[in-house]
């Protein structure tokens, strides 16, 4: 049975694209058959394996259209095992499309049953809000993961997140589970990130992964070559940290 897991903060800048492309490779360097599906228009995860110009259909039409079947639109990368559903900014226009669609937000749970049998894990990358598009990620996941920012406003917004999550838990998605909470940007020198990584501690207790991801100039750089941590600088220590974690990850499903 697939996997599915949504990584998901409506706070920007938190590492969620970073941890979802490096998460998904490192799992499919695993050998674990694995789908990333962008659901953030402004399509970074996209960009980071693919050349705009070799996108052919997306996520979007696959939304709107119940006659695009998500195959349609699953590109292959450069990772062996891991395969792309696409985003372009054109998903930010979905909200207005699907509003007061009784169905709006069972739309991304629904198209990815077709495929879903084919994969050991669909990684799911969201948008920085709490809107729709986020509401459907949730929906279709059976696990949620949260990067949260070691940095002074690390924990504001959080309980919007939690009370949007018991919202599809105690409806359209029941099943949904926290895998966990990961400590991303994180300066070990600094004294302040130290303190809120305490204070995340606090907050989650056992739910934070024992991987933390480091402030990293080369997970910065590597998605500008259309590469994940793992071939662009695969002895570094983001690429030790996500290997980590994806060991973490399959432990706890």
């Amino acid at each position: 049975m697939s996997v599915i897991i949504t990584i998901a903060n409506q706070k920007g800048g938190v590492g969620k694209t970073t941890t979802a492309i490096n998460l998904a490779a490192a799992l499919a360097a695993k050998h674990k058959k694995t789908l990333l599906v962008d659901m953030d228009p402004q399509g970074n995860s996209t960009i980071s394996f693919l050349n705009e110009v070799d996108v052919h259909g997306s996520i979007y039409e696959v939304l709107l259209d119940p006659k695009v079947n998500l195959k349609e639109v699953v590109h292959e990368t450069s990772v062996p095992e891991l395969s792309l559903v696409p985003a372009r900014i054109s998903l930010a226009k979905l909200e207005g499309k699907l509003v007061g669609d009784f169905d709006s937000h069972f739309r991304l749970r629904d198209r990815i049953e077709s495929v879903k049998a084919q994969y050991d894990f669909i990684i799911v990358d969201t948008p920085p809000t709490l809107g729709l598009i986020t509401v459907n990620a949730l929906v279709a996941a059976t696990h949620l993961l949260i990067p949260i920012q070691s940095s002074y406003y690390a924990l504001e917004g959080t309980d919007d997140l939690l009370e949007t999550l018991d919202k599809v838990k105690s409806r359209p998605n029941p099943e949904l589970q926290v895998l966990g909470v990961l400590i991303t940007l994180h300066d070990k020198r600094t004294t302040l990130a130290r303190d809120v990584s305490d204070k995340i501690l606090e907050a989650f207790g056992d739910k934070v992964f024992k991987t933390v991801i480091s402030k990293s100039i080369r997970l910065e750089e590597s998605p500008a070559y259309k590469e994940s941590i793992f071939s662009f600088a695969p002895h570094s220590s983001g690429a030790f940290e996500y290997y980590s974690l994806s060991e973490e990850v399959m432990s706890r499903v």
